[in-house]
């Protein structure tokens, strides 16, 4: 699980100028599906940033839905898990790995994004929930 911090480390030390850098992006890791399944049935939040109709049509067991558009203002329902392990999941990984980041902005300190989102974990066969 490689940080953006850590790359970015990695990047300036191979000689790239921080002036050619456009920001720092805040920290996070990734997991794949295994790794964020194992992680969630160990007590990680698993937060599924997808829209209500993608989520109500197959989702992860016991994640918690909160929109991507919606999340800056409804962080006050996670702020339990500030301190605490969050996986961020979507469809592919695009919109978890923005989630990802604005958690990072906003404090959270034990981030994960979900690579290859829901398409990944249900081509991986775990287990998905619809309503």
């Amino acid at each position: 699980m490689q940080t953006r911090r850590t790359v970015i480390q990695s990047l300036l030390a191979g000689g790239l100028s921080a002036c050619c850098m456009v920001s720092f992006a805040a920290d996070f890791g990734t997991v794949d599906v295994q790794q964020g399944q194992a992680m969630a049935r160990q007590g990680a939040l698993l937060l599924d940033v997808r829209e209500q109709s993608e989520y109500d049509a197959g989702h992860a067991p016991g994640s918690t839905l909160i929109p991507l558009g919606q999340l800056k203002n409804r962080l006050g329902e996670i702020g339990a898990h500030q301190n605490k392990p969050v996986v961020v999941i979507c469809r592919s990984g695009n919109r978890s790995a923005q989630a990802s980041g604005i958690l990072a902005q906003q404090g959270f300190r034990n981030v994960h994004n979900v690579q290859g989102g829901m398409l990944a974990w249900e081509k991986a066969g775990l287990p998905v929930e619809k309503k």
